[in-house]
Formats: structure tokens, C-alpha cells, sequence
């Protein structure tokens, strides 16, 4: 689970505004079928998506006709259990393998949903748990995105590997790698373009930092982190399909969740492409990210009353 300690501040995932107030929902009513497709009513409209929805409510509808919830506790506690049945196979942290060397992420994800900064804030983590981290600036078609980056690089106090606009993303992230190399880095994390996700010239372009990376070493990436804007809702669910199919993405983040209403799309991904979620982020600041935890994100989803 994940503590206060980890994730930098009390109530890590407090400001996560995608509540479920279920309680409004179900006082004095009876545990019927009418009271359950209002509960999926609910549960698609906070984008909990209709496989997730569906899963949840066929073991809700089994455990009514078992008679096994009697009253609005039993049934919220069994809507939990739901929920962490989808979402506690993803709660997979990001480990750093010491006998890489260096351990080579690879951040992808569509301009605006947050890697820049996602990226800081991984670097600060990192270097927290004893790493020492290089940057590379492989996004060179937007200028604000490599001047962001060593914003971050200054920031946390390590070194980056940057080009001039235009340059090469794959020779720029090559570079990186090679630098690492000599630099005996333990982790390096390499920035990306973010272009739409249905354009295929982005896919071929990452396709081709991953073969570029592989003739230096046949592992690299070690782990490709793709980033997701919660406020998206379903669009998230189909950037991770697009992106997954390219690349074969590893670990998610997923970004925003403070300014969104549907912090439910985090059990659409999870139902839908099973990839681990690494790491959740409510904010700006740098204790606003943390690893995902299955149990506190339930709790924060669910609870009743004011946050």
C-alpha cells in the first residue's frame, strides 16, 4: 500500500475529484435490479467504461441473487471489492533493475497530457531512491518541450542530452543512451514527440527510436511509460490501445486525475488493456505524484461527503 512517505504529501490522492456519492443514491432503497442499473448508470457516466461497468455488475447482480446484500453497506462494500478485483492487477510500482545499466525509459504519450512534467517528477523520485538520472529531449519538433526539460534537468540537478530543434529524435536519444553509458548513469529517461496518436508518422517515428536504441543495447527500452491525461475520459482508453499496438507500452501514468469528474477511466484501462499503472499524479507540484495504489484509489473514488 502505498503510504503518506511515498507519495510526498498526507492524503496523496485526497484531491482526486472523481467521486462516486453513491450514499445520495441509495438511502431507504431496496437492493433491487432498478437500484443496480442506476448504480451502472452511475459508474458509466464517471467513465468506469461498459466492460468495467459490465464485469462489476454481474458480480453484483450474482451476490443479490445470493442475498448476500441486504442494505446499502453491504452493497458498497461488495462494489469495492469490484473494484479492486480490476484494479489490483495492475498496481504494478516501476522497478528499477541494478543490473541495468542504464535502465532506459522511454516516455511516450500525446502533447499536452503531461510527460514533461511527469518526467521531473520521475527524475526527483528516482534520485530520492539513490539513482542517478540523465534526460534526453527526443521531442525536437517543440521547442517549449526541450526548454521544459532542462528546466526539469536544472531542477532536480542532473545532466541532459538536447539538440536543436529539428534535430533527429532517434539520434538524439541514441546520444543520450551513449552518454549514459559513459557517464556509468543508472537511469535514463528519454522525452518524445507527442503528436496525435492516430497520426501514423508518430508511430513509425517511435517505432524507430526503439530500433535505434536496440542496436546499442538489444534490452532498451527497458520500460516504455506512456502517459495519459485523465480529464480525457474514453479518448484515454483509445490512445493506450494505439500506442500499445505500436510499441508495446509497459507502465502508464496516469495524469490530472484532480481535474477530472471520471476518475473512473482508470478501471476502463485497467479492465481493457491490463497494463501496469505505475504512478498517478493530482497536481502540479512534486508531492502531487505518487505510485498508483489500488485500495486508496477505491477509497478516494468512492468516498461520500465532501473531500
Amino acid at each position: 500500500m502505498t503510504h503518506a512517505a511515498d507519495s510526498g504529501s498526507p492524503g496523496f490522492l485526497q484531491r482526486l475529484r472523481g467521486k462516486l456519492d453513491l450514499r445520495q443514491l441509495l438511502p431507504g432503497r431496496k437492493i433491487d435490479a432498478a437500484i443496480l442499473d442506476d448504480l451502472e448508470s452511475r459508474l458509466i457516466s464517471a467513465d468506469v467504461g461498459v466492460e468495467a461497468a459490465s464485469r462489476i455488475l454481474a458480480e453484483l447482480q450474482r451476490r443479490v441473487a445470493r442475498k448476500e446484500l441486504g442494505d446499502v453497506d453491504a452493497l458498497l462494500g461488495a462494489l469495492r471489492e469490484s473494484m479492486l478485483a480490476i484494479l489490483a492487477p495492475v498496481q504494478r510500482p516501476l522497478t528499477i533493475d541494478p543490473k541495468i545499466r542504464p535502465f532506459v525509459i522511454l516516455v511516450v504519450g500525446i502533447n499536452g497530457a503531461g510527460k514533461t512534467t511527469t518526467i521531473g517528477k520521475l527524475a526527483h523520485r528516482l534520485m530520492a531512491q539513490g539513482h542517478s538520472v540523465m534526460l534526453a529531449s527526443g521531442d525536437t519538433f517543440r521547442a517549449a518541450a526541450r526548454e521544459q526539460l532542462q528546466t526539469w534537468a536544472e531542477r532536480n540537478g542532473v545532466p541532459i542530452i538536447a539538440q536543436q530543434h529539428g534535430a533527429e529524435p532517434a539520434a538524439v536519444i541514441f546520444d543520450g543512451l551513449q552518454g549514459a553509458r559513459a557517464r556509468g548513469v543508472d537511469v535514463l529517461i528519454a522525452d518524445t514527440a507527442g503528436r496525435l496518436h492516430t497520426q501514423a508518422h508518430l508511430m513509425e517515428e517511435l517505432k524507430k527510436i526503439r530500433r535505434v536504441l536496440g542496436r546499442l543495447d538489444p534490452g532498451a527500452p527497458h520500460e516504455v511509460l506512456l502517459i495519459l491525461d485523465g480529464t480525457i475520459g474514453q479518448n484515454a482508453v483509445a490512445q493506450a490501445e494505439q500506442f500499445n499496438k505500436a510499441l508495446g507500452v509497459t507502465g502508464l501514468v496516469i495524469t490530472k486525475l484532480d481535474g477530472t469528474a471520471k476518475g473512473g477511466v482508470v478501471l476502463a484501462i485497467a479492465e481493457k488493456l491490463r497494463i501496469p499503472i505505475r504512478y498517478v499524479g493530482v497536481g502540479e507540484q512534486i508531492e502531487d505524484f505518487g505510485p498508483f495504489d489500488a485500495g486508496e484509489f477505491v477509497a478516494a473514488l468512492l468516498r461520500s461527503g465532501a473531500a
